[in-house]
């Protein structure tokens, strides 16, 4: 009897750091999962024990090293690490696992907030949408593009030329993409074999598991692209959280355009496990106040005599 591929599925890479996020992610992909389309959670091999609680008829588990044998167990990849590189390499070769035909990577941050559907995901029965933006409000957001960007792009650009892709666009998207099995093969096969490349060596080149996918797509043509604006709506630092907090933007208005939202837990993660409407996390206790306020009251005097002693030398100069 044929093994039964689903045509979508949702993949969820995470680990024990991760589990109270992931309790949070499956409660909503309960409530909202209207076409019981299955959710793959894969984790270390020694963290499967913790995770096999949350495990249903359409909620399967694996472990990282079923998936590949590619981890790595150091920094030696640009310095990032372990962890973070996996969840990267389990992405691009968990189509090697043949369970199914595309699948949407969701991330533990992640919550799902109105229902959704198979036709979500795909845009007919055999293509998947394809996640692509340029992101150039993240270049006008000076936070964003003082701490992020310029790296980013820099190391985008050189997935672009390894791949030979010619374009000035950097059509691409930051997680939450959906990845086709057919179009993975063929970067695998064309691409990774051809150059004697393992998924290791090109996060070594650039650590982006999704400009990787989405450009070779570009290039290649594997499948019809029938891009889409993300799914999930992200914010990637407290001042974008706050910015729709301060216009009164509800999640019932977030649905309106997205299936979920994520709070970045790369920032987030130091003021707790933060939900959408608590702003309230965000503020800073008394002792931090007076600590940075200090700083500030020291530097703007130090400023000021600064200031004054070259006015000072300046009408020496004259009088001279």
């Amino acid at each position: 009897m044929a093994k039964h591929v689903d045509k979508i599925a949702i993949l969820l890479k995470t680990y024990i750091g991760d589990i109270d996020y992931v309790k949070k992610l499956i409660g909503s992909f309960k409530k909202y999962n209207k076409d019981k389309i299955t959710l793959y959670i894969v984790v270390p091999k020694s963290d499967i024990k913790q995770f096999k609680k949350f495990t249903s008829n359409n909620i399967k588990l694996l472990s990282d090293e079923s998936v590949t044998n590619e981890l790595v167990h150091d920094s030696s990849i640009r310095g990032i690490r372990p962890g973070y590189i996996n969840q990267e390499i389990i992405k691009l070769s968990f189509w090697e696992k043949g369970l199914c035909e595309n699948y949407f990577c969701m991330d533990s941050d992640g919550v799902f907030i109105r229902n959704f559907y198979i036709s979500d995901f795909m845009y007919d029965e055999n293509v998947p949408f394809t996640i692509l933006k340029e992101d150039n409000e993240f270049i006008v957001d000076p936070e964003y593009f003082r701490t992020h960007w310029r790296g980013r792009e820099k190391l985008i650009k050189k997935i672009q030329e390894k791949l030979g892709l010619v374009d000035k666009r950097m059509l691409t998207c930051h997680g939450f993409g959906i990845l086709s099995s057919k179009v993975l093969k063929s970067f695998y096969t064309k691409f990774l074999l051809k150059n004697h490349l393992t998924y290791k060596d090109i996060l070594k080149i650039s650590p982006y598991e999704f400009s990787w996918y989405n450009m070779w797509l570009q290039k290649d043509k594997t499948i019809p692209i029938e891009f889409r604006e993300p799914l999930v709506k992200s914010f990637h630092n407290k001042t974008q959280h706050w910015d729709y907090l301060r216009k009164g933007i509800k999640i019932s208005d977030i649905a309106r355009g997205y299936i979920g939202l994520n709070i970045n837990s790369n920032y987030s993660r130091g003021f707790g496990m933060i939900s959408y409407q608590d702003e309230d996390a965000y503020i800073m206790p008394l002792t931090d106040i007076i600590f940075y306020s200090k700083k500030i009251i020291k530097s703007v005097v130090v400023q000021s005599y600064r200031k004054l002693v070259d006015s000072g030398k300046k009408v020496i100069k004259l009088i001279k």
